[in-house]
C-alpha cells in the first residue's frame, strides 16, 4: 500500500462548516470525480508542478482541474503540519485567478495556522 505523501483535509470554519467540501458536493458527480482524482494525485505524488499544481506564492498552491463541458476549476490549498489543507474551490471564469479567491484562501490559511 502506498502512503499519501501529503494527506488532504478540508479547512473548517469556526462554525464547523467546510466550505470546500460543500462546494464539491454542489457539483455534478462527474466533476466531483475529476476533482477528487486530481486531489488524490497530489496527495500521493507530492511535490508536483504544472500542469496539475501551480504555486500562487505566499504559501498558497492551486490544483488545476479541467471539468466536463470544458469548464475549469481550481482548489487552492496550503500545507500545514505535512497536510494539504483545502482552503477554497471555485469554477474559473477568467484567464487569471481572481484576487478575491486568493484573498479568501489567505484569510482561511491564517485562521488555519493559529
Amino acid at each position: 500500500m502506498t502512503l499519501k505523501r501529503l494527506p488532504a483535509k478540508f479547512y473548517r470554519l469556526p462554525s464547523g462548516r467546510e466550505p470546500v467540501r460543500e462546494w464539491l458536493r454542489s457539483l455534478p458527480v462527474a466533476d466531483r470525480r475529476i476533482l477528487g482524482e486530481d486531489i488524490k494525485d497530489v496527495e500521493f505524488a507530492w511535490p508536483l508542478g504544472l500542469p496539475l499544481v501551480r504555486s500562487l506564492g505566499r504559501g498558497l498552491w492551486e490544483v488545476r482541474s479541467t471539468l466536463t463541458q470544458g469548464r475549469i476549476a481550481r482548489v487552492i490549498f496550503c500545507i500545514t503540519d505535512s497536510e494539504m489543507v483545502l482552503l477554497n474551490g471555485f469554477i474559473k471564469k477568467t484567464q487569471k485567478t481572481p484576487a478575491s479567491e486568493i484573498e479568501l484562501a489567505l484569510q482561511r490559511m491564517q485562521g488555519e495556522q493559529q
